[in-house]
């Protein structure tokens, strides 16, 4: 467990949170395919999951460094992307800006920055133009606040095979709007992930 949290866990605990992951991966990131490149790393178990229960920002940028390590040192055909879980901590959605902002600032003290980039989710992800139920926040919302750590070279790749990244977007936010807010809350992913109360398509 790491520093920084009181919180007691056992692993069943920890089973319980990946598999909430997975569900949601599984049913709206691929489901739905709002990634085009999620369903292959996935199928070949190329996604490292890492849980860090701290509370505080220092030991979450701790576990964070190890985590970019320990991708850095991977083979991309065993480990070609990671997952940082933070199931205790950064509820409010201000807080984990704050951590993002200081999770990139590592990453170039680290001068990782050309090997690297950090993508972030949270339940209550919510874009800078975009009201809190929008649909386009669903995008980026998971159960969980979560930084997503992504190879560049994957990225360029991804890039090479869809140059016209507006696409992607325009594609997810037409199924976003024929889904509506009652077919994202018949995912049944819960309502961490910010569903309406009373779920409107």
């Amino acid at each position: 467990m790491s520093e920084g949290t009181s919180v007691r866990t056992t692993p069943e605990d920890d089973a319980q949170l990946l598999g909430r992951m997975r569900l949601w991966l599984e049913r709206a990131v691929i489901g739905l395919n709002l990634c085009p490149f999620a369903k292959a790393v996935h199928v070949k178990q190329q996604v490292h999951h890492a849980v860090c229960r701290a509370t505080d920002a220092e030991p979450v940028l701790e576990v964070l460094r190890a985590e970019l390590l320990a991708l850095q040192a991977s083979d991309p055909e065993v480990r070609e992307t990671s997952l940082l879980i933070l199931p205790e901590g950064f509820a409010d959605f201000v807080d984990f800006n704050e951590l993002l902002v200081r999770a990139d600032r590592l990453l170039r003290k680290s001068r990782l920055e050309q090997e690297f980039q950090i993508a972030s989710f949270h339940p209550d992800y919510q874009f800078a133009d975009a009201a809190p139920h929008e649909l386009s926040n669903y995008t980026n919302r998971a159960p969980y606040p979560t930084l997503h750590l992504l190879r560049e070279a994957s990225i360029d790749k991804a890039v090479q095979a869809f140059p016209d990244a507006a696409e992607i977007y325009e594609k997810n936010m037409a199924t976003l709007e024929q889904l509506g807010h009652a077919g994202w809350a018949a995912l049944g992913l819960g309502e961490s992930l910010g569903t309406p109360p009373q779920a409107n398509s």
